[in-house]
């Protein structure tokens, strides 16, 4: 009778302990330093304060491919994964004409160049394999001025400087690979002018508002 006792003890304990070990290894997944490959799609327009609607076939927006890497720290604090993180990222996003019709985003026109991001998130489990999360952080992209009427680039560009927000859902793949996707909305409200001979000019009175989806693909060390 106590050896049966001891057995269904026993039997309890693993099908309690089972789940706990999974999770925490499940967890291990989400937490410590990262790095990671960023592809999507990225699109700047005029802010609703710079918008210029006398023309209604203009949208004054660029859009283009964008690309960059990342890098994070994340950790574990209770049932939430809180992390640091910071990027670098390009796009192909620029000024177009078409039809005679400038797609202007209110600062001329530009050619997207760097943009840097630091931030923090905070997600949740969704499933022991999904993470669900939130961010936030500081901007500082550049837009290159050009010729007003060809590609010529003037060595000049366009600093703003921003906030970001966005959400996402990150997978992982296995212990030290994971997947993500995610959206984020960014508004530059200051900018300069950086000369090439080092010279730098305030800008007043800036909005843009720029939109992203990303994926993500990274390793967890």
């Amino acid at each position: 009778m106590k050896k049966t006792a001891l057995l269904i003890a026993a039997g309890a304990i693993a099908a309690v302990g089972t789940p706990a070990m999974a999770q925490d290894a499940v967890n291990e997944a989400f937490t410590g330093p990262r790095a990671e490959v960023l592809l999507g799609y990225d699109i700047s327009k005029a802010g609703s304060t710079a918008d210029n609607d006398a023309n209604e076939n203009d949208d004054q927006s660029i859009d283009g491919f964008n690309y960059g890497v990342g890098l994070g720290f994340d950790f574990a604090a209770g049932g939430v994964v809180l992390g640091v993180e910071g990027e670098y990222t390009g796009s192909t996003a620029k000024t177009e004409f078409n039809d005679g019709d400038f797609e202007g985003i209110g600062i001329g026109n530009v050619e997207t160049g760097r943009d840097l991001y630091i931030g923090a998130r905070a997600g949740v489990l969704a499933n022991p394999d999904l993470l669900i999360y939130v961010k936030g952080g500081y901007t500082n992209a550049s837009y290159n001025l050009r010729t007003r009427g060809g590609t010529t680039n003037l060595d000049r560009d366009f600093r703003t400087d921003g906030y970001r927000v966005g959400a996402g859902a990150e997978y992982a793949m296995t212990e030290n690979t994971f997947a993500k996707l995610e959206y984020r909305y960014s508004n530059y409200s200051d900018a300069e002018i950086d000369f090439d001979n080092g010279d730098e000019v305030s800008v007043p009175d800036v909005d843009i508002d720029r939109h992203q989806i990303m994926a993500g693909f990274g390793l967890r060390f």
